[in-house]
């Protein structure tokens, strides 16, 4: 499973606790018929992921999430390389408001990433109902 990578930049945080969630990851993009090629994901603090959506996206908001799809072959596109940018004070915030663990949230949002590659989107009320059920059957994976 040596396609899935993991950084941290500019938080703390124990990277060592997502050993299992490289083959949950694999399986998710399998029942997709995806493969990954390759993932970094980058977790990093509120003020690295705001400043990223200012520069590359020209969001001026804070976010959990920011995936850069790195595959631009048009005949592999069931291929999955990709950035994924992950602000853990987001995910500490998150979870507290929903009232669940750091590690499901954390979970959630690491598929998330994944499901946006595969094609799931979130723009409207139809398709963030359709995310979510993705996320949790993704969860259920787990």
């Amino acid at each position: 499973m040596d396609n899935i990578y993991f950084f941290k930049e500019d938080c703390q945080f124990d990277l060592r606790k997502l050993k299992k969630h490289k083959k949950w990851l694999n399986q998710l993009a399998d029942q997709y018929k995806y493969e990954i090629a390759e993932i970094n994901y980058i977790f990093c603090s509120d003020e690295y992921l705001h400043k990223i959506n200012l520069d590359y996206l020209d969001h001026d908001t804070y976010t959990d999430i920011i995936t850069f799809d790195l595959n631009d072959s048009e005949e592999q596109n069931n291929l999955i390389e990709s950035d994924i940018f992950i602000s853990i004070d987001r995910i500490k915030e998150n979870a507290n408001n929903l009232k669940i663990g750091f590690e499901q949230e954390l979970s959630r949002v690491m598929a998330h990433g994944i499901l946006h590659l595969i094609g799931f989107k979130d723009k409207t009320e139809d398709e963030k109902s359709k995310m979510r059920e993705a996320e949790n059957k993704a969860l259920e994976l787990l």
